[in-house]
Protein backbone atom coordinates (compact mmCIF):
# COMPACT_ATOMS: atom_id res chain seq x y z
CA UNK A 1 0.00 0.00 0.00
CA UNK A 2 1.42 3.42 -0.96
CA UNK A 3 1.37 6.21 1.80
CA UNK A 4 1.04 9.78 0.19
CA UNK A 5 0.74 12.97 1.65
CA UNK A 6 -1.16 16.09 -0.07
CA UNK A 7 -1.40 19.14 0.59
CA UNK A 8 -3.93 21.85 -0.61
CA UNK A 9 -2.94 25.52 -0.75
CA UNK A 10 -5.66 28.47 -0.12
CA UNK A 11 -6.86 28.77 -3.62
CA UNK A 12 -7.80 25.45 -3.94
CA UNK A 13 -10.23 25.68 -0.58
CA UNK A 14 -11.30 29.27 -1.66
CA UNK A 15 -15.08 28.03 -1.04
CA UNK A 16 -17.33 25.21 -0.37
CA UNK A 17 -17.29 24.05 -3.81
CA UNK A 18 -13.51 24.56 -4.21
CA UNK A 19 -13.71 22.27 -0.92
CA UNK A 20 -15.89 19.67 -2.24
CA UNK A 21 -13.78 19.36 -5.42
CA UNK A 22 -10.84 18.88 -3.40
CA UNK A 23 -12.28 15.92 -1.26
CA UNK A 24 -13.39 14.00 -4.53
CA UNK A 25 -9.72 14.51 -5.21
CA UNK A 26 -8.89 13.03 -1.84
CA UNK A 27 -11.53 10.49 -2.20
CA UNK A 28 -10.34 8.91 -5.78
CA UNK A 29 -6.71 9.12 -3.81
CA UNK A 30 -7.99 7.04 -0.86
CA UNK A 31 -10.42 4.61 -3.01
CA UNK A 32 -7.62 3.92 -5.44
CA UNK A 33 -5.65 1.95 -1.92
CA UNK A 34 -3.81 4.71 -0.78
CA UNK A 35 -3.29 6.09 3.09
CA UNK A 36 -3.72 9.31 2.78
CA UNK A 37 -2.72 12.21 4.89
CA UNK A 38 -3.94 15.60 3.80
CA UNK A 39 -2.08 18.58 4.91
CA UNK A 40 -4.78 21.68 5.00
CA UNK A 41 -4.01 25.39 4.63
CA UNK A 42 -6.41 28.36 5.41
CA UNK A 43 -9.50 28.92 2.92
CA UNK A 44 -8.76 31.90 0.07
CA UNK A 45 -7.64 34.86 2.14
CA UNK A 46 -8.35 33.85 5.70
CA UNK A 47 -5.25 34.44 6.93
CA UNK A 48 -4.96 38.13 5.67
CA UNK A 49 -8.40 38.77 6.53
CA UNK A 50 -7.53 37.51 10.21
CA UNK A 51 -4.49 39.70 9.90
CA UNK A 52 -6.37 42.97 9.06
CA UNK A 53 -9.00 42.04 11.78
CA UNK A 54 -5.87 42.01 14.51
CA UNK A 55 -4.85 45.21 13.43
CA UNK A 56 -8.34 47.02 13.80
CA UNK A 57 -8.23 45.75 17.13
CA UNK A 58 -4.38 46.20 18.21
CA UNK A 59 -1.48 48.49 15.95
CA UNK A 60 0.89 45.77 17.36
CA UNK A 61 -0.55 42.04 18.17
CA UNK A 62 1.09 40.21 20.86
CA UNK A 63 3.02 37.56 19.05
CA UNK A 64 1.41 34.83 20.99
CA UNK A 65 -2.58 35.83 20.44
CA UNK A 66 -1.71 36.72 17.00
CA UNK A 67 -0.64 32.93 16.42
CA UNK A 68 -3.88 32.22 18.99
CA UNK A 69 -5.89 33.77 16.43
CA UNK A 70 -4.30 33.11 12.68
CA UNK A 71 -4.10 29.27 13.80
CA UNK A 72 -7.63 28.96 13.58
CA UNK A 73 -8.22 29.51 9.71
CA UNK A 74 -6.11 25.92 9.00
CA UNK A 75 -8.86 24.53 11.65
CA UNK A 76 -11.79 25.62 10.15
CA UNK A 77 -10.56 24.85 6.60
CA UNK A 78 -9.39 21.24 7.83
CA UNK A 79 -12.73 20.86 9.79
CA UNK A 80 -15.08 21.17 6.59
CA UNK A 81 -12.92 18.80 4.56
CA UNK A 82 -13.56 16.26 6.88
CA UNK A 83 -17.28 16.95 6.63
CA UNK A 84 -16.99 17.03 2.55
CA UNK A 85 -14.90 13.28 2.73
CA UNK A 86 -17.82 11.82 5.33
CA UNK A 87 -20.60 12.86 3.39
CA UNK A 88 -18.63 10.90 0.75
CA UNK A 89 -18.62 7.96 2.27
CA UNK A 90 -14.84 8.40 3.30
CA UNK A 91 -13.93 8.18 7.18
CA UNK A 92 -11.72 11.23 7.90
CA UNK A 93 -10.55 12.77 11.34
CA UNK A 94 -9.28 16.33 11.83
CA UNK A 95 -6.36 17.54 13.86
CA UNK A 96 -4.53 20.79 14.88
CA UNK A 97 -0.76 21.32 14.23
CA UNK A 98 -0.20 20.62 17.66
CA UNK A 99 -2.56 16.86 18.26
CA UNK A 100 -0.87 15.74 14.69
CA UNK A 101 2.14 16.32 17.01
CA UNK A 102 4.18 18.81 15.47
CA UNK A 103 6.29 20.08 17.80
CA UNK A 104 8.07 23.30 17.58
CA UNK A 105 10.61 26.42 18.64
CA UNK A 106 8.87 28.78 21.04
CA UNK A 107 9.50 31.70 18.23
CA UNK A 108 5.79 33.27 17.41
CA UNK A 109 5.01 33.68 13.88
CA UNK A 110 8.47 31.92 12.23
CA UNK A 111 9.01 28.66 14.39
CA UNK A 112 11.02 25.78 13.00
CA UNK A 113 9.87 22.14 13.59
CA UNK A 114 11.84 20.25 15.64
CA UNK A 115 10.53 16.65 15.79
CA UNK A 116 7.09 14.82 14.70
CA UNK A 117 4.71 12.56 16.67
CA UNK A 118 2.76 11.12 14.64
CA UNK A 119 1.42 8.83 17.11
CA UNK A 120 -2.66 10.22 16.86
CA UNK A 121 -1.85 10.17 13.22
CA UNK A 122 -1.24 6.69 12.96
CA UNK A 123 -3.57 5.41 15.00
CA UNK A 124 -6.33 6.88 12.98
CA UNK A 125 -4.72 5.70 9.77
CA UNK A 126 -4.68 2.00 10.78
CA UNK A 127 -8.41 2.49 11.72
CA UNK A 128 -9.28 3.39 7.67
CA UNK A 129 -9.03 7.11 8.08
CA UNK A 130 -7.88 10.15 5.99
CA UNK A 131 -6.35 12.42 8.22
CA UNK A 132 -6.73 16.03 7.75
CA UNK A 133 -3.87 18.21 9.49
CA UNK A 134 -3.94 22.08 9.71
CA UNK A 135 -0.65 22.94 8.29
CA UNK A 136 1.38 26.53 9.17
CA UNK A 137 1.00 25.65 12.83
CA UNK A 138 2.30 23.54 15.95
CA UNK A 139 3.20 23.82 19.05
CA UNK A 140 6.36 24.62 20.99
CA UNK A 141 8.09 22.01 23.07
CA UNK A 142 9.36 24.64 25.48
CA UNK A 143 6.26 27.06 26.77
CA UNK A 144 3.22 24.44 25.27
CA UNK A 145 1.72 27.45 22.91
CA UNK A 146 0.44 27.37 19.77
CA UNK A 147 3.21 28.68 17.01
CA UNK A 148 2.86 29.74 13.77
CA UNK A 149 5.72 28.36 11.10
CA UNK A 150 5.92 31.60 8.67
CA UNK A 151 3.59 32.18 5.68
CA UNK A 152 3.79 29.55 3.38
CA UNK A 153 4.93 26.66 5.74
CA UNK A 154 2.00 24.18 5.26
CA UNK A 155 3.99 23.20 2.31
CA UNK A 156 6.93 22.14 5.08
CA UNK A 157 4.04 20.44 7.60
CA UNK A 158 3.72 18.60 4.54
CA UNK A 159 6.95 17.54 3.50
CA UNK A 160 8.35 17.24 7.66
CA UNK A 161 4.88 14.79 7.92
CA UNK A 162 5.65 13.03 4.56
CA UNK A 163 9.29 12.14 6.01
CA UNK A 164 7.96 11.27 9.53
CA UNK A 165 5.26 8.88 8.21
CA UNK A 166 7.69 7.29 5.56
CA UNK A 167 5.47 8.20 2.72
CA UNK A 168 6.53 7.11 -0.91
CA UNK A 169 5.95 10.86 -1.99
CA UNK A 170 4.33 14.32 -0.75
CA UNK A 171 2.08 15.74 -3.93
CA UNK A 172 2.02 20.31 -3.45
CA UNK A 173 -1.31 20.91 -4.86
CA UNK A 174 -1.68 24.78 -5.94
CA UNK A 175 -3.29 27.10 -8.38
CA UNK A 176 -0.70 26.24 -11.59
CA UNK A 177 0.12 23.24 -13.64
CA UNK A 178 3.42 22.53 -11.79
CA UNK A 179 6.96 24.47 -11.58
CA UNK A 180 7.14 26.58 -14.77
CA UNK A 181 10.24 28.39 -15.94
CA UNK A 182 9.16 31.26 -14.97
CA UNK A 183 6.31 33.10 -12.83
CA UNK A 184 2.86 32.16 -15.66
CA UNK A 185 1.57 35.70 -14.09
CA UNK A 186 4.67 37.80 -16.08
CA UNK A 187 5.58 34.89 -18.59
CA UNK A 188 2.37 33.35 -20.16
CA UNK A 189 4.63 31.30 -22.55
CA UNK A 190 5.96 30.08 -19.94
CA UNK A 191 7.38 26.23 -19.67
CA UNK A 192 6.45 23.67 -17.82
CA UNK A 193 9.41 21.40 -16.26
CA UNK A 194 8.65 17.85 -15.52
CA UNK A 195 11.30 17.01 -13.20
CA UNK A 196 13.85 19.59 -11.58
CA UNK A 197 16.95 18.31 -9.02
CA UNK A 198 16.46 19.75 -4.96
CA UNK A 199 19.56 21.77 -5.59
CA UNK A 200 17.41 24.19 -8.49
CA UNK A 201 14.41 24.35 -6.99
CA UNK A 202 16.30 25.63 -3.71
CA UNK A 203 17.57 28.17 -5.89
CA UNK A 204 14.52 29.60 -7.28
CA UNK A 205 12.64 29.26 -4.11
CA UNK A 206 15.44 31.49 -2.19
CA UNK A 207 15.62 34.14 -5.60
CA UNK A 208 11.36 34.39 -5.39
CA UNK A 209 9.67 31.79 -7.10
CA UNK A 210 6.62 31.06 -5.17
CA UNK A 211 5.31 27.62 -5.92
CA UNK A 212 7.07 26.14 -3.00
CA UNK A 213 8.12 27.41 0.39
CA UNK A 214 12.17 27.50 1.05
CA UNK A 215 12.15 25.18 4.12
CA UNK A 216 9.50 22.80 2.58
CA UNK A 217 12.64 22.15 -0.53
CA UNK A 218 15.26 22.11 2.26
CA UNK A 219 13.62 19.77 4.42
CA UNK A 220 13.10 17.20 0.97
CA UNK A 221 16.20 17.85 -0.01
CA UNK A 222 17.52 17.01 4.19
CA UNK A 223 14.93 13.73 4.21
CA UNK A 224 15.05 12.84 0.65
CA UNK A 225 11.10 13.31 0.24
CA UNK A 226 10.08 13.42 -3.48
CA UNK A 227 7.66 16.28 -3.92
CA UNK A 228 5.02 16.22 -6.84
CA UNK A 229 3.97 19.76 -7.89
CA UNK A 230 0.65 19.85 -9.31
CA UNK A 231 -2.53 21.99 -10.13
CA UNK A 232 -5.45 21.04 -8.02
CA UNK A 233 -7.73 22.45 -10.62
CA UNK A 234 -6.72 19.82 -13.39
CA UNK A 235 -5.62 16.30 -14.17
CA UNK A 236 -2.02 17.52 -15.76
CA UNK A 237 1.20 15.97 -14.80
CA UNK A 238 2.88 18.46 -13.19
CA UNK A 239 6.30 18.81 -11.64
CA UNK A 240 8.82 15.87 -9.83
CA UNK A 241 11.11 17.86 -7.22
CA UNK A 242 13.73 15.15 -6.49
CA UNK A 243 17.40 13.95 -6.14
CA UNK A 244 19.74 15.00 -9.41
CA UNK A 245 20.92 11.47 -9.65
CA UNK A 246 17.17 10.31 -10.03
CA UNK A 247 15.99 12.64 -12.61
CA UNK A 248 14.89 10.81 -15.62
CA UNK A 249 17.25 10.86 -18.62
CA UNK A 250 16.09 12.45 -21.91
CA UNK A 251 13.36 14.28 -20.26
CA UNK A 252 12.59 17.41 -21.96
CA UNK A 253 14.69 19.62 -19.33
CA UNK A 254 17.86 17.13 -19.19
CA UNK A 255 20.27 19.20 -21.86
CA UNK A 256 18.63 23.17 -20.82
CA UNK A 257 21.54 25.28 -19.77
CA UNK A 258 18.41 27.44 -17.29
CA UNK A 259 16.07 25.89 -15.72
CA UNK A 260 14.42 28.78 -14.74
CA UNK A 261 14.14 31.99 -14.19
CA UNK A 262 13.27 33.90 -10.56
CA UNK A 263 11.93 37.33 -9.07
CA UNK A 264 12.07 38.63 -5.90
CA UNK A 265 9.92 42.06 -5.38
CA UNK A 266 10.22 41.89 -1.24
CA UNK A 267 13.84 42.70 -0.77
CA UNK A 268 15.70 45.70 0.02
CA UNK A 269 18.61 47.45 -0.42
CA UNK A 270 20.92 49.46 2.46
CA UNK A 271 24.23 50.92 1.77
CA UNK A 272 26.25 52.26 4.40
CA UNK A 273 28.46 54.84 2.84
CA UNK A 274 32.02 56.43 3.72
CA UNK A 275 33.19 53.09 6.03
CA UNK A 276 37.02 53.59 7.11
CA UNK A 277 38.77 51.19 5.36
CA UNK A 278 39.80 49.08 8.79
CA UNK A 279 39.79 45.37 9.46
CA UNK A 280 36.70 44.50 11.58
CA UNK A 281 34.66 47.11 10.13
CA UNK A 282 32.11 44.86 8.03
CA UNK A 283 32.27 42.31 10.89
CA UNK A 284 30.86 45.80 13.37
CA UNK A 285 28.51 45.98 10.37
CA UNK A 286 27.03 42.70 10.15
CA UNK A 287 27.05 41.71 13.97
CA UNK A 288 24.87 44.47 14.78
CA UNK A 289 22.43 43.38 11.79
CA UNK A 290 22.14 39.82 13.11
CA UNK A 291 21.86 40.94 16.45
CA UNK A 292 18.52 42.55 15.30
CA UNK A 293 17.84 39.00 13.83
CA UNK A 294 17.59 40.13 10.03
CA UNK A 295 19.21 37.69 7.32
CA UNK A 296 20.75 39.73 4.83
CA UNK A 297 20.91 38.47 1.15
CA UNK A 298 23.58 39.84 -1.22
CA UNK A 299 26.37 41.94 -0.62
CA UNK A 300 28.85 44.24 -2.40
CA UNK A 301 31.92 46.25 -1.19
CA UNK A 302 33.46 49.31 -3.49
CA UNK A 303 37.24 49.39 -3.79
CA UNK A 304 38.47 51.82 -1.18
CA UNK A 305 38.74 55.05 -1.91
CA UNK A 306 42.47 55.71 -1.94
CA UNK A 307 42.20 59.62 -1.34
CA UNK A 308 40.24 59.15 2.10
CA UNK A 309 40.68 55.81 2.95
CA UNK A 310 36.61 54.89 3.04
CA UNK A 311 34.78 52.75 1.45
CA UNK A 312 31.25 51.55 0.63
CA UNK A 313 29.26 48.59 1.44
CA UNK A 314 25.80 47.79 -0.10
CA UNK A 315 23.60 44.89 1.63
CA UNK A 316 20.09 43.49 0.37
CA UNK A 317 17.46 42.06 3.13
CA UNK A 318 13.82 41.44 3.51
CA UNK A 319 11.71 44.41 3.16
CA UNK A 320 9.92 44.23 6.16
CA UNK A 321 13.31 44.30 8.07
CA UNK A 322 14.49 47.66 6.34
CA UNK A 323 13.51 50.21 9.16
CA UNK A 324 15.03 47.82 12.08
CA UNK A 325 17.99 47.42 10.50
CA UNK A 326 18.74 51.29 9.81
CA UNK A 327 17.53 52.34 13.29
CA UNK A 328 20.23 50.00 14.63
CA UNK A 329 22.68 50.98 12.12
CA UNK A 330 21.62 54.55 13.29
CA UNK A 331 22.49 53.85 16.45
CA UNK A 332 25.50 52.52 16.24
CA UNK A 333 27.06 54.98 13.79
CA UNK A 334 29.95 56.89 15.91
CA UNK A 335 30.85 53.22 16.93
CA UNK A 336 31.18 51.96 13.17
CA UNK A 337 32.35 55.67 11.87
CA UNK A 338 30.21 55.74 8.64
CA UNK A 339 29.28 58.98 6.79
CA UNK A 340 26.01 57.48 5.78
CA UNK A 341 23.10 54.78 5.23
CA UNK A 342 21.26 55.39 2.45
CA UNK A 343 17.91 53.07 1.74
CA UNK A 344 16.13 51.72 -1.22
CA UNK A 345 13.09 49.58 -0.99
CA UNK A 346 12.42 50.33 -4.94
CA UNK A 347 14.32 47.24 -6.41
CA UNK A 348 13.76 43.48 -7.12
CA UNK A 349 16.09 41.05 -7.84
CA UNK A 350 15.99 38.77 -11.15
CA UNK A 351 17.77 35.40 -11.20
CA UNK A 352 18.49 32.43 -13.31
CA UNK A 353 19.03 29.13 -12.14
CA UNK A 354 20.44 25.80 -13.73
CA UNK A 355 22.61 23.43 -13.39
CA UNK A 356 23.23 23.24 -16.67
CA UNK A 357 25.43 26.59 -16.24
CA UNK A 358 28.06 24.44 -14.11
CA UNK A 359 29.69 23.14 -17.21
CA UNK A 360 28.08 26.13 -19.83
CA UNK A 361 30.55 29.27 -20.90
CA UNK A 362 29.04 32.10 -21.56
CA UNK A 363 25.67 31.87 -19.43
CA UNK A 364 26.73 35.33 -17.65
CA UNK A 365 27.63 37.01 -20.72
CA UNK A 366 24.29 36.04 -22.61
CA UNK A 367 22.05 37.14 -19.48
CA UNK A 368 23.67 40.31 -19.15
CA UNK A 369 23.94 41.10 -22.75
CA UNK A 370 20.19 40.38 -22.37
CA UNK A 371 19.70 42.82 -20.15
CA UNK A 372 21.76 45.61 -21.50
CA UNK A 373 20.21 45.35 -24.85
CA UNK A 374 16.97 46.29 -22.98
CA UNK A 375 18.68 49.22 -20.92
CA UNK A 376 18.04 47.38 -17.88
CA UNK A 377 20.87 48.59 -15.24
CA UNK A 378 22.43 46.36 -13.17
CA UNK A 379 22.69 47.47 -9.35
CA UNK A 380 24.34 44.41 -7.62
CA UNK A 381 25.53 40.81 -8.68
CA UNK A 382 25.84 37.72 -7.09
CA UNK A 383 26.44 34.13 -8.06
CA UNK A 384 26.42 30.89 -6.31
CA UNK A 385 27.54 27.35 -8.59
CA UNK A 386 23.93 27.36 -10.07
CA UNK A 387 22.50 30.92 -10.06
CA UNK A 388 23.34 34.42 -10.90
CA UNK A 389 21.26 37.10 -9.28
CA UNK A 390 20.84 40.77 -10.13
CA UNK A 391 19.44 43.44 -8.63
CA UNK A 392 17.42 45.73 -10.48
CA UNK A 393 14.92 48.93 -10.57
CA UNK A 394 11.25 47.98 -9.35
CA UNK A 395 9.95 49.18 -12.01
CA UNK A 396 11.94 46.94 -14.63
CA UNK A 397 11.59 43.74 -13.37
CA UNK A 398 9.35 42.04 -15.31
CA UNK A 399 11.15 43.31 -18.31
CA UNK A 400 14.45 41.61 -16.98
CA UNK A 401 12.59 38.24 -16.30
CA UNK A 402 11.22 38.52 -19.46
CA UNK A 403 14.34 38.83 -22.02
CA UNK A 404 16.19 36.73 -19.97
CA UNK A 405 13.19 33.84 -20.42
CA UNK A 406 13.61 34.43 -24.37
CA UNK A 407 17.79 34.54 -24.25
CA UNK A 408 18.03 31.02 -22.81
CA UNK A 409 15.09 29.90 -25.14
CA UNK A 410 12.69 29.05 -22.52
CA UNK A 411 9.77 30.21 -24.27
CA UNK A 412 7.32 27.65 -24.78
CA UNK A 413 4.23 28.20 -28.08
CA UNK A 414 1.31 27.49 -25.58
CA UNK A 415 0.06 29.20 -22.53
CA UNK A 416 0.67 28.57 -19.11
CA UNK A 417 -2.69 28.57 -17.34
CA UNK A 418 -3.20 30.48 -13.69
CA UNK A 419 -6.22 29.14 -12.00
CA UNK A 420 -6.79 31.09 -9.02
CA UNK A 421 -5.30 33.20 -6.37
CA UNK A 422 -1.76 34.51 -6.24
CA UNK A 423 0.35 31.36 -6.34
CA UNK A 424 0.70 28.80 -3.28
Amino acid sequence: MTRVVQKFGGSSVADAASIKRVARRIAATKQAGNDVVVVISAMGDTTDDLMDLALEVSPQPAPRELDMLLTTGERQSAALLAMALSDLGIPARSYTGSQAGVITTAAHGNARIIDITPGRIEKSLEAGDVVIVAGFQGVSQTTKDVTTLGRGASDTTAVALASSLGADFCEIYSDVDGVFTADPRIITGARRIPEISYEEMLEMAACGAKILHLRCVEYARREDVPVHVRSSFSDKPGTWVKDLADITKGSDMEEAIISGVSHDRSEAKITVAGIPDAVGRAAQIFDIVARADINIDMIVQNASRVMNGRTDLSFTLPMSDGPTAVHALTAAKDEIGYEQILYNDQIGKVSVVGVGMRSHPGVTSTFFRALADSGINLQMISTSEIRISVVVDADQVDEAVRVAHTAFGLDAEGEAVVYAGTGR
